[in-house]
């Protein structure tokens, strides 16, 4: 937790935009996200703190409203919340432990997105739980919200979307959209291919929805620029990868993203080439944390030094 503190503050120091943390909950890893975020806030002034993704099966949506609206303001409004039905998790219905299960004739991925719905509503910031006539605390007129309320920060979330259909289903409801490093197999062709296909139906259905706004939207991708004879020790074998087919449930076939590690030249020749990095408007990068924060910060630094100018990636 702490390291992951001292590499955002890094992160802001050397020119990067965002600091986004994946959430699992059974893992030795990041499972309660607000804390850190709020942390990162404190010490950072400029990068976006963001998510990707918080599986809203295991989410009360009010509590989560009041927790974000918090972290939101000590950020200053920096806050870019990812959240999803979530992925296969290190446990079987792991949200069944913390008291929730789907309604009758709803699937998990059905509560999930539930949820994430009544999580969107209560961030409008409008009044709907009746005050108590005795109060603690004198109460503004009407109906009362939830607080602390962060105006903006509705616009500032993102759905994790594995499939064509979500990604059009968020774009529906008026949330950024985020595609990671696995997709399922809608096609059987590449990832970045069926990802920029999962990107243009998002835009398309966000036009055909009527927002106002311009979304947002993510890719991720793990690329490693060989530099150093580390670099090459830890990651050369990874640049003769490929994408890869296989099962993340029973019944659903999935693409997993190759990962991209090569001499700078190479790299820049093989990342113009990913379609969905160009339809994509943010490039989230993996990054080895395990490998402690100087190392990553090396990783960082050598992207933007030898491979984002070249790319335009600014």
């Amino acid at each position: 937790m702490l390291q992951s503190i001292d590499l955002a503050v890094a992160a802001e120091e050397i020119g990067l935009d965002g600091a986004y943390f994946r959430v699992h909950h059974f893992a030795r890893q990041l499972a309660s996200p607000f804390p850190l975020l709020s942390a990162i806030g404190a010490r950072t002034s400029k990068i976006e703190i963001g998510t990707g993704v918080i599986d809203m099966r295991y989410e009360n949506p009010l509590y989560m409203v009041e927790d974000a609206g918090a972290a939101d303001l000590i950020s200053g409004g920096r806050l870019q919340l990812g959240i999803s039905r979530g992925s296969p998790e290190q446990v079987i219905e792991g949200w069944r432990y913390f008291g929730y299960q789907p309604e009758e004739g709803e699937t998990d991925s059905d509560m999930g997105r539930r949820k994430a719905l009544e999580f969107l509503d209560k961030l409008k910031g409008e009044g709907f739980a009746q005050p108590n006539p005795y109060p603690m605390f004198p109460n503004p007129p009407g109906l009362l919200r939830l607080e602390p309320h962060s105006d903006g920060l509705r616009e500032r979330i993102w759905w994790g979307a594995a499939s064509n259909a979500t990604a059009i289903w968020a774009a529906e409801q008026g949330m950024n959209l985020q595609s990671s490093t696995l997709k399922f197999d809608e096609s059987g062709e590449p990832l970045h291919i069926q990802q920029a296909k999962q990107i243009r139906l998002y835009r398309e259905a966000w036009k055909k929805a009527g927002h106002t706004r311009e979304p947002r939207v993510s890719v991720s991708r793990s690329i490693f620029a060989l530099v150093t004879d580390q670099d090459r020790y830890y990651f050369g074998q990874q640049g003769k990868s490929s994408d890869s087919f296989g099962y993340i449930e029973p019944n659903q076939r999935a693409v997993f993203g190759k990962s991209y590690a090569a001499e700078p030249d190479q790299l820049i020749k093989e990342l113009a080439q990913d379609e969905a990095i160009r339809e994509a408007d943010t490039l989230l990068l993996t990054i080895p944390n395990t490998l402690g924060v100087e190392y990553n910060v090396h990783v960082l630094s050598s992207i933007l030094e030898h491979v984002a100018p070249e790319l335009g990636w600014r």
